[in-house]
């Protein structure tokens, strides 16, 4: 069971970097079937699904290197971060089910826990991202390999995915609480000015 747990965090912290990338992946990695485990995604058609997410994946790729590029993903990806979260969640879980013939809990309790973890991820990023004006290029180089990483491991190394995922969100609690006394000591010097 919680192998499938773990899938999930780590194909749910792939959907907190990037939106559209993660489930172009999971749609090539399932050749035969494409996106056949992908809830909501499985209606469309497969060829429509792959023209828009290779699009949207192209622009999260070469759009995070300009500014404003940057500030409307972060707007986006903040919006839908949660919806793809408990998709890339739930289609972790069910892949590892059939794979290790696992029995899961409901899905979509697993699904609300990716979303989650996957806005946490987002929201600590977008909060970085204007409290220092500008993201440095080697961070989001970074996330872009991360994000491609997370969702290999979620499928072929769960509990290392899981686990970098589970370290992610540690290390975006940490940063929460800088913010907070970064927040604090700007309102001290507001009020003696």
């Amino acid at each position: 069971m919680y192998l499938g747990l773990l899938a999930a965090l780590s194909a749910s912290a792939a959907a907190g970097m990037r939106i559209a990338l993660p489930l172009l992946i999971v749609g090539l990695l399932q050749s035969d079937s494409l996106w056949e485990n992908v809830p909501l995604l499985s209606m469309i058609h497969p060829q429509v699904l792959l023209g828009i997410l290779t699009s949207w994946s192209l622009f999260e790729l070469f759009g995070s290197k300009k500014l404003l590029g940057l500030r409307i993903l972060q707007m986006v990806q903040l919006g839908f971060s949660p919806i793809v979260g408990a998709l890339m969640g739930i289609t972790a879980a069910k892949i590892t089910q059939s794979q290790f013939d696992l029995e899961l809990g409901p899905l979509w309790l697993i699904g609300l826990i990716g979303g989650v973890l996957a806005f946490v991820l987002k929201f600590v990023q977008v909060g970085w991202f204007f409290r220092l004006q500008k993201l440095p290029l080697w961070a989001i180089f970074s996330e872009d390999i991360l994000c491609i990483f997370l969702v290999f491991f979620a499928f072929q190394a769960p509990e290392q995915g899981g686990l970098i995922a589970m370290l992610l969100l540690w290390l975006s609690v940490r940063s929460s609480q800088e913010w907070y006394r970064w927040y604090r000591k700007s309102s001290k010097k507001k009020r003696r000015l």
